[in-house]
């Protein structure tokens, strides 16, 4: 069972009131739309995030081999206990 928790966001004073004279069940079907539409948001922007890590590691990797790093010498580096 999903865990639910009460949040504040500001909109217009309009909104705010046609929300409040709202039938409970208008209210629990926009509760519904604004959920699904900030699940969309987080998991775009985290799919964003992703993509640019990948892209930083992929540029540090190329940068590293551009330098001479090879896959042995850094698990030498990294096997390393001194």
């Amino acid at each position: 069972m999903i865990t639910k928790a009460e949040i504040t966001i500001k909109v217009p004073s309009e909104i705010a009131q046609a929300y409040r004279n709202a039938t409970e069940e208008q209210r629990e079907q926009l509760q519904l739309k604004i959920t699904a539409i900030m699940q969309s948001q987080l998991t775009t922007l985290r799919q964003e995030a992703v993509a640019r890590l990948r892209n930083t590691m992929d540029k540090a990797s190329q940068e590293a081999q551009e330098r001479g790093l090879t896959p042995e010498i850094l698990e030498s580096i990294l096997n390393d206990d001194e």
